[in-house]
């Protein structure tokens, strides 16, 4: 992850269904082993099956009575696209939440991440124990849109100098995380590079691998008009758009300890609730028939992240007023000046999963008597390309 000028976390997956065959390596070493967790990684990176990239972007100062955008922020969502469009040249089929690898009757499916600059907030609030399930959250999240069970994370910690007390309450989370995703936490990597980190400051990323029977992988092929879209509730702002939230909170002239208008709770508290981790809960609703296709929104908001599910020609209508938006997001547009078109590509707008299924089985999932969670009604496939709003 990129930590000067301006930080940014663009998310951009990038995975392929890698034809290989697999050879049986019983040579095995992992470097730091825990418990149970899962992942996700940051930076500008090029590889082949389910990749993330992040791109820095300087720009110029604006007015306080500007709009702010996240490309103001210094993230530029424009110049991720064309990265990956460049790069599905090189590696074609490249373009799902995880990337997926042939093993007999199955599938593995891998996702990488990490939390962007999140980890600014951490390190002013002091709230490290918990960032740990934002990065298991960033790809267990991702992997299970493909149906996948998560079945190990590992985990990539940096720093200039080791601080044990510190890096313990980071791994406490993600040994959380894992716990909450069932996935064991395979190992690791602890990196102490002196000069390189600002004193104090570290880096987090990491990779979680799941499984899933060839015939049971979900890929939006079967994606029809008049398929509804369900949407599973975030806790605030999850792991993405960090950049721009930053630069909101600097202009707004409050603090990380100052309440977040209207509610009972710090902005620092508000900003840094964990990711949800949505495994179990879409594991669940998986079982009960007709899931067509997931979405994890994250970087790319409602407009990028649904229509890559959905078959060519087919797009999204968003029914507005279908869900509670929470309190977060309209102080973040309000002190920010903050366009609707800009808020709905950069932030998940108080939805963090969005799945697509048949009109039959919507009722028996919004209607889940057991209350292990909530979903809503938010909208319909439609013959048209794109995400439109009514």
């Amino acid at each position: 992850m990129a930590t000067t000028g301006v930080g940014a976390a663009l998310e951009l997956s990038r995975c392929v269904l890698f034809q290989a065959k697999v050879q049986n390596d019983k040579s095995m070493s992992t470097k730091q082993v825990l418990v149970k967790s899962d992942s996700r990684l940051e930076g500008l990176k090029t590889v082949v099956g389910g990749l993330k990239s992040s791109r820095i972007v300087c720009s110029a100062s604006k007015s306080d009575s500007d709009p702010l955008t996240y490309k103001s922020a210094g993230v530029d969502i424009d110049a991720g696209s064309e990265l990956v469009k460049r790069i599905s040249k090189m590696a074609p089929g490249i373009g799902g939440f995880g990337g997926l690898f042939p093993l007999g009757d199955s599938y593995l499916v891998a996702g990488t991440d990490g939390v962007g600059t999140k980890l600014k907030l951490a390190f002013e609030t002091g709230i490290h124990d918990t960032i740990g399930i934002d990065l298991v959250a960033m790809s267990v999240n991702d992997i299970v849109t493909s149906g996948a069970t998560p079945l190990f994370f590992l985990d990539y910690f940096a720093t200039s100098h080791l601080d044990v007390d510190l890096a313990e309450k980071v791994i406490k989370g993600i040994v959380d995380g894992c716990r909450q995703s069932d996935c064991a936490l395979l190992g690791g990597e602890t990196a102490e590079m002196p000069d390189f980190y600002a004193e104090g400051e570290y880096d987090l990323s990491g990779f979680a691998v799941g499984i899933v029977k060839k015939d049971s992988v979900i890929d939006g092929k079967n994606i029809v008009p008049g398929d509804l879209l369900i949407g599973l509730p975030s806790s605030g702002v999850h792991s993405n758009g960090f950049s721009l939230v930053r630069r909101v909170l600097s202009r707004s002239g409050l603090s990380l300890k100052d309440q977040l208008p209207g509610e009972a709770i710090t902005l620092g508290e508000a900003l840094m609730a964990p990711t949800v981790i949505y495994v179990k809960q879409v594991l669940d609703i998986i079982s009960k028939g007709g899931v067509k296709g997931i979405a994890h929104i994250t970087g790319g908001g409602f407009t990028d992240n649904i229509p890559r599910v959905f078959p060519k020609g087919l797009g999204a209508l968003i029914y507005d007023d279908s869900w509670e938006i929470p309190s977060v997001f309209k102080w973040l547009q309000e002190a920010g000046k903050i366009e609707d078109a800009e808020m709905k590509r950069t932030f998940n707008m108080g939805i963090g999963l969005v799945i697509v299924v048949s009109k039959e089985a919507a009722p028996k999932i919004l209607q889940d008597e057991t209350g292990a969670y909530k979903a809503y009604h938010i909208g319909e496939v439609v013959a048209n390309e794109g995400v439109s709003y009514k």
